[in-house]
């Protein structure tokens, strides 16, 4: 495997696995029973949970991808994904969980830089070469 995608592959693993724990976290939030639990606080770490599996998969998409052929537009574009997915999730379960943010606007520009991951990978589907034999 190459190392490019040994490591997309390991960004996919702890993407995933920090969405599920976001995602029981919350549910424990919202319980009864739960010395302090806050909705308010549950509410921002489900859409936190849902980016974080989903880029996740993206990002394990990309490391399969990367097993065929080397590119390094594609290979930014991983990178560029679990940035923006740890700003803008970590932005949303430092609001939950401590009532601040990683820094000011780290949510959006964590947004922005996702969307310009994504944008990488349709760049880097229109570069593609065949892989040389």
């Amino acid at each position: 495997m190459p190392p490019i995608a040994r490591l997309h592959l390991f960004l996919a693993g702890c993407l995933g696995a920090t969405g599920v724990a976001l995602a029981a976290a919350a549910s424990h939030l919202t319980s009864r029973g739960v010395p302090g639990g806050d909705a308010a606080a549950a509410a921002g770490l489900g859409p936190a949970s849902l980016l974080l599996v989903a880029h996740g998969a993206g990002l394990a998409a990309l490391a399969a991808l990367g097993m065929g052929f080397r590119s390094r537009t594609i290979a930014l574009a991983g990178f560029v994904l679990a940035l923006g997915s740890l700003l803008f999730a970590g932005d949303l379960a430092l609001r939950a969980f401590h009532g601040t943010r990683l820094f000011p606007n780290a949510a959006p520009l964590g947004g922005s830089t996702m969307i310009a991951g994504w944008l990488l990978v349709a760049l880097g589907a229109l570069l593609a070469r065949r892989p040389r034999a």
